[in-house]
């Protein structure tokens, strides 16, 4: 009979983990928490020290009586939840739930589902660490306060179904005010002007970028200032004044962390957040291979750490060193660098076993789970590569008092990029064939100016998103997902071509949580907020003087914002549509898709009809009025009443002014107006902006 009881968090790790333990040892899984703060309550005694009332999770009680029944056979217990704080915290849970304060109880962690890694653990089995079980409580907390008390706020004042969070509302923040960003911003002409010169011995000509005078680089803001230029060349003879010659550098890249994956799986594989932490997770807890049965085949996914085991290490030199080269064998491993705390106890992610190479498992994974595995795989072994080497050359060449540079690079050495390359790898198009040098004759092809607008800050994706959030110090490894599930969800934020747009109910919950509590959605607040979490992690802070510093001031702000936001909730307006079943006036209702019309006299009158809002512009192509529109995701954007028959649509609302160069519709942007003809480039300041 087994003596020993092993406690994990997921049933995909039972079967693993038993393989490796033997006989003597029995292993069950808690299916993740069983106990929490209860739904129907906010489940903390703010009156009592902030003191949280946890109950058994509803459909738990099986999972729990199984397991006591088990704990009761067993000589020792081992809680062997996930290596972070929520596993830290999970394994406490578990203490209470099972009652096992009379019991030789044991606390292990394993950053891989490995023989090696399991086995270890159980060499240095430690007690529940209280300081990570505390950060995690101070969190939930601290979490469930924001949200049970602004929640109930946002449904009586906006409408149900509606939630704040203390991570999600900043994260929707911080997209609102991209958004501003981006609806404020101007453009601004410019223009590149190249020169196509014929070089003798080369095929084809060389295409040289305008760099400036003797006096430094010039930029050329307009077509007139390009065709100065032009017109003070002409007759001019092109000679080269320096050539030079230099190394370039470019490093391996560092192992993912939970963050780094995120992204690059969302801009390699076009993968959510949130998908790419499932599929995370199935390596993690074991995939079935032939000949070995189910084994993990990455570390623990939710890291911050860029730190790579000393076996690991040595594995990665040794496989290098077999399969490329020593050439190929780093010399020295970058390391992240970072003000934030990090989680050191936990490695980056990495491959279990370098050996086990993408294309020998090809067959035995689903396509996705393949990608992110290989993804995964080519990212540490690069990480344990030398970098790669470009032979540089610049070139200036003069005319009259005008010069030009000729750019161009050699790969030397591809290092690290014989195993993987992203976007910001792509090498750069070698312009030189056979090269210049100081006695190259030169003649002149042709001018090629082009024109340039500056670009708006890009919208936020998943991706960006993220490393916004990570750079901030907002949320944790765990929180990305999740966060971005919810806003999502909600319908704050919709995504188009991997694009995060604010929707119309979005700007009403961030401008009410603006105004009503600041500091929630205060991107430093926040940040300072997850340092003191830390602090309670590493002992130097108590949670609960976190949590009665904190709850005070949030109960004064609801209070006070109960008394004040009375004008928020989106009442009913009446518009000038007339009900045609009734003869009523409807009124502009509120739904989950945005607003739409319904007569007043429901439930006895049920009828309804889509809400336009009309801006007081008649459409340029067919006179009808212009009105404010959503796309199906919630994106806003003004077009024709008349549609389909009129197909008029514009992203900026239009102003009713048409542009004096080319007669197109001038938009409002910020305190501008602009002409929605991007190829005319006209803007200026608009009336409101005079008479401010």
């Amino acid at each position: 009979m087994a003596k020993y009881l092993v406690i994990v968090e997921s049933p995909a790790k039972v079967k693993t983990i038993k393989k490796f333990l033997g006989p003597n040892y029995e292993v069950a899984a808690s299916n993740g928490h069983v106990r929490d703060l209860p739904k129907s309550t906010l489940g903390i005694d703010v009156e009592h020290n902030y003191e949280p009332k946890y109950i058994t999770i509803r459909g738990k009680g099986d999972i729990l009586a199984n397991l006591r029944k088990e704990v009761k056979k067993a000589e020792k217990i081992y809680l062997a939840t996930d290596p972070d704080r929520e596993g830290e915290a999970i394994s406490w849970h578990l203490y209470h739930a099972l009652k096992l304060e009379d019991k030789k109880v044991y606390r292990i962690t394993f950053n891989e589902i490995t023989k090696n890694a399991v086995k270890e653990s159980l060499k240095n089995a430690r007690e529940i660490d209280m300081n990570l079980v505390d950060a995690q409580q101070a969190r939930r907390v601290l979490d469930r306060m924001v949200g049970y008390r602004i929640s109930p706020l946002l449904w009586e004042k906006i409408k149900r179904g509606l939630s704040a969070g203390r991570v999600q509302s900043v994260a929707l923040r911080i997209i609102c005010d991209r958004e501003d960003e981006i609806n404020s911003f101007v453009p601004e002409e410019y223009w590149s002007l190249d020169v196509n010169l014929n070089v003798k011995g080369e095929k084809n000509p060389v295409a040289a970028k305008y760099y400036g005078t003797a006096d430094g680089r010039q930029t050329i803001a307009s077509k007139e200032q390009a065709q100065e230029i032009m017109d003070a060349l002409k007759g001019e003879s092109f000679h080269v004044t320096e050539v030079k010659k230099g190394e370039r550098v470019k490093r391996a890249p560092l192992p993912f962390t939970t963050s780094t994956l995120q992204q690059e799986a969302s801009k390699a594989l076009n993968f959510s957040t949130q998908k790419t932490m499932r599929l995370a997770q199935q390596l993690y807890e074991g995939v079935e291979i032939k000949g070995e049965g189910t084994v993990g085949l990455i570390t623990y996914l939710r890291t911050d750490s860029a730190r790579v085991s000393e076996e690991a290490e040595t594995m990665a030199r040794k496989f290098i060193g077999e399969k490329y080269s020593e050439a190929y064998q780093a010399d020295a491993v970058a390391e992240k660098k970072s003000s934030q705390k990090i989680q050191d106890a936990h490695e980056a992610i990495r491959p279990t076993d370098i050996y086990r190479m993408p294309p020998e498992i090809k067959e035995q994974l689903p396509r996705d789970l393949f990608r992110l595995y290989q993804l995964i795989w080519k990212r540490f072994t690069a990480s344990r590569m030398s970098a790669a080497r470009y032979e540089t050359t610049t070139v200036r060449i003069q005319a009259g008092g005008h010069f030009f540079t000729v750019s161009a690079s050699r790969c030397l050495f591809d290092g690290f990029m014989s195993v993987y390359t992203s976007d910001e790898d792509k090498e750069e198009k070698n312009t030189l064939t056979g090269g210049l040098d100081r006695d190259s004759e030169l003649s002149f092809v042709s001018f090629a100016p082009a024109q340039h607008f500056t670009q708006p800050p890009a919208r936020y994706t998943e991706a960006s998103l993220v490393k916004a959030l990570e750079e901030l110090g907002i949320g944790r490894p765990s929180t990305y997902a999740p966060t971005i599930t919810t806003i999502l969800a909600r319908r704050y934020v919709a995504k188009e071509n991997k694009n995060l747009y604010v929707t119309e109910l979005g700007e009403v919950v961030n401008n009410m949580m603006k105004k009503a509590f600041p500091s929630i959605v205060d991107v430093n607040f926040t940040a300072n907020m997850e340092a003191l979490l830390d602090g309670v992690e590493e002992g130097s802070v108590k949670w609960r003087t976190i949590v009665s510093n904190f709850y005070p001031d949030l109960d004064e702000a609801v209070q006070q914002a109960e008394k004040d936001l009375a004008e928020v909730k989106l009442a009913d307006e009446v518009s000038d549509e007339v009900c045609e079943l009734c003869g009523r006036n409807m009124v502009i209702k509120y739904g989950p898709h945005g607003r739409f019309l319904a007569c007043p006299g429901f439930p006895e009158c049920r009828n309804t009809k889509p809400y336009f809002e009309k801006i007081g512009v008649a459409c340029p192509k067919c006179g009808r009025d212009i009105v404010l529109k959503k796309t199906k995701k919630g994106r806003k954007y003004y077009g024709c009443i008349d549609n389909p028959n009129c197909d008029y649509m514009v992203w900026q609302k239009p102003s009713g002014e048409m542009c004096p160069r080319c007669n197109s519709m001038l938009l409002e942007k910020g305190n501008k107006l602009v002409c929605s003809n991007e190829q005319c480039g006209y803007h200026v300041l608009s009336e409101l902006s005079h008479k401010s």
